[in-house]
């Protein structure tokens, strides 16, 4: 029987991607329902702005932690080129490339909340828009270069997570839709 601990480093890689995935999903699910306009209780939007702002900080740190944890892998021996550098890993060079490029774009899109003053809010918006394309990213990662991208539950995980994003982005795409009353007086 093998030791466990040899896959220990692959395991935590492993499993801070799944988390990283996953707070990203919840990040942009936010953002996006924030931006569509989808919900409208009073004094919620506060609270959705601290619970999408701590899922994206939680999800950076998640991402350096895949990174960094596969350093200790054995199998893959990335080195660190192979975890900074988009294309050179050798396993499943375009999926690992495209996940490190969704990582850095991860970080600048989320660290520009920080400077958003200095840059204007406007850029910062537009800028803000490409967020979703973090997680078709991340997604194509996983589904390109994980071990678990074919299983039943990384598959709902995906679904789940991939459902509400597809809905809210094309709700957000539309144009608004004016009330009823307003329709009716500009005729």
């Amino acid at each position: 029987m093998r030791d466990p601990m040899e896959y220990a480093w692959w395991l935590a890689s492993r499993a801070s991607g799944i988390v990283a995935l996953v707070l990203i999903a919840l990040s942009v699910i936010i953002g996006l329902a924030m931006a569509a306009k989808a919900i409208r209780k009073p004094g919620l939007p506060r609270v959705l702005i601290a619970v999408h702002e701590h899922a994206a900080l939680a999800a950076l740190v998640a991402i350096a932690v895949h990174g960094i944890t596969l350093l200790g892998d054995s199998w893959l021996n990335p080195g660190p080129l192979g975890i900074a550098v988009p294309f050179v890993m050798d396993h499943e060079p375009v999926f690992t490339g495209l996940g490190i490029i969704g990582g850095y774009l991860a970080a600048i899109l989320g660290l520009t909340f920080y400077v958003r003053r200095r840059i204007g809010n406007r850029r910062w918006r537009n800028l803000h828009r490409l967020t979703p394309l973090v997680y078709v990213l991340g997604v194509i990662h996983t589904v390109g270069s994980g071990s678990d991208a074919g299983t039943p539950w990384m598959t709902a995980i995906l679904i789940a997570t991939g459902t509400p994003i597809l809905y809210l982005g094309i709700l957000r795409a539309l144009p608004p839709v004016k009330p009823a009353a307003a329709r009716a007086g500009s005729g």
